[in-house]
């Protein structure tokens, strides 16, 4: 694939490209492809949890299989289109590859990501029938299934900036297409956060807010997609919108599954739960956001490993601040439909002695606590550093 380059077309040219500032019909057809996903691997963790065992074409499968197989058309579509029936002036303003066709550089992580998610679908089968039920949510197909559905949401992200970016000036005085653009970006990185966080749940747990690995875990992904968000967006809120996006979708996801009534088809049963499970409350992410984007705006021209600092310092205090005492709410909610306790998977015991409470070996304190919390701050600042790099790279897609 050749290298992306950031040449403006000819002013006449990009002027009437440039005019049509409403939202393109494939921009929401890939947005809402991520949403599928998003809803699937929700849906699919919760069926694990509270049936078992699921067939390849099960409903939250299907969930995601279509989100994939539609972002996987319309981008290749797109591709097709650009290649053998596109004018000079629209193919200059894409990436060629393979030597052969053009298209954008979110076309590209969209079929890419499409063709891991179908490929992982036999892999996953075999992998059931061969050696039974997943106890992690990576295992060797999952992981598979997961990157390409990474893909598919840096596809829609990357989709959304680079049309936002050439046509930047006619948007901003269009405040109908601005808006519909800010929602856009809102919506395809929530959705993004959605997903890391999903990846990394089995370490940020209620059970482990109260341990050093947990802020790591959070200081590591974090600071580098809000701060990336945050300045590649147009919108003063970018990290703000795309975390309350995040934050939204998981307490309503929350709420709903437990609706629908579920019963365990694998044994052992030591948990005879009789509706759908309901996945991770959200981390209180939108707090520091807010922080994050007051910084963006504020040190704009400033050194960026400054900036870095004053982001991943920010970011792990505030977390700390609020996340460590919430996790006490949390546990002393037993079951609290608002905050959705009540999950737990059917084949363990419910009357587990530190099913609302905190063991000693999961909370960090001491010099423990002092090192560990030291250690997520250099992992905060650095994290933050990347995405501050990647925010500015995403700001100048056009392609």
């Amino acid at each position: 694939m050749n290298t992306i380059t950031l040449q403006s077309p000819a002013a006449p040219e990009t002027s009437a490209a440039a005019t049509k500032t409403s939202v393109p019909f494939y921009l929401y057809a890939t947005v809402l492809s991520s949403l599928s996903i998003i809803i699937g691997l929700i849906w699919d963790i919760s069926w694990h949890m509270s049936i078992g065992r699921d067939g390849l074409f099960s409903a939250p499968h299907l969930a995601i299989y279509i989100g994939g197989v539609t972002a996987g058309i319309f981008s290749g579509y797109r591709i097709l289109k650009l290649t053998f029936a596109g004018s000079p002036f629209e193919r200059r303003k894409a990436i060629k590859f393979w030597g052969i066709f053009y298209g954008s550089l979110g076309n590209l992580f969209c079929v890419w990501g499409a063709i891991a998610m179908l490929t992982s679908a036999p892999f996953d089968d075999w992998w059931h029938n061969t050696y039974g039920l997943d106890v992690t949510i990576l295992s060797p197909p999952h992981t598979v299934l997961l990157l390409g559905m990474i893909t598919i949401q840096f596809g829609a992200i990357i989709s959304v900036l680079a049309y936002q970016n050439l046509n930047a000036e006619h948007i901003l005085h269009d405040h109908l297409g601005n808006r519909g653009f800010t929602i856009l970006f809102a919506l395809s990185g929530g959705f993004v956060l959605i997903m890391i966080f999903t990846v990394a749940s089995e370490y940020l747990s209620r059970h482990d807010m109260h341990g050093v690995l947990f802020y790591q875990v959070a200081s590591l992904l974090f600071p580098l997609f809000l701060t990336a968000f945050s300045v590649s967006s147009r919108s003063k809120w970018g990290a703000t919108q795309a975390a309350l996006v995040y934050t939204i979708f998981l307490m309503v996801m929350n709420w709903i599954l437990p609706l629908f009534p579920a019963t365990p088809r694998l044994g052992p049963v030591l948990n005879p739960v009789t509706t759908f499970q309901p996945f991770e409350f959200p981390l209180l992410i939108i707090i520091p956001s807010i922080m994050i984007d007051m910084i963006t705006h504020r040190f704009e021209k400033q050194n960026r490993w400054l900036r870095a600092m004053v982001y991943g310092c920010s970011f792990l205090v505030i977390f700390l601040i609020v996340q460590w005492p919430f996790a006490n709410v949390l546990m002393a909610s037993h079951g609290h439909w608002f905050f959705g306790t009540s999950k737990w998977y059917f084949g363990t015991d419910p009357n587990w002695a530190y099913r609302y409470e905190f063991g000693d070996w999961m909370v960090s304190s001491g010099i423990n606590l002092v090192k560990g919390i030291a250690i997520a701050l250099v992992i905060a600042i650095v994290s933050a550093r990347v995405g501050l790099s990647w925010g500015h790279w995403m700001k100048k897609i056009m392609r």
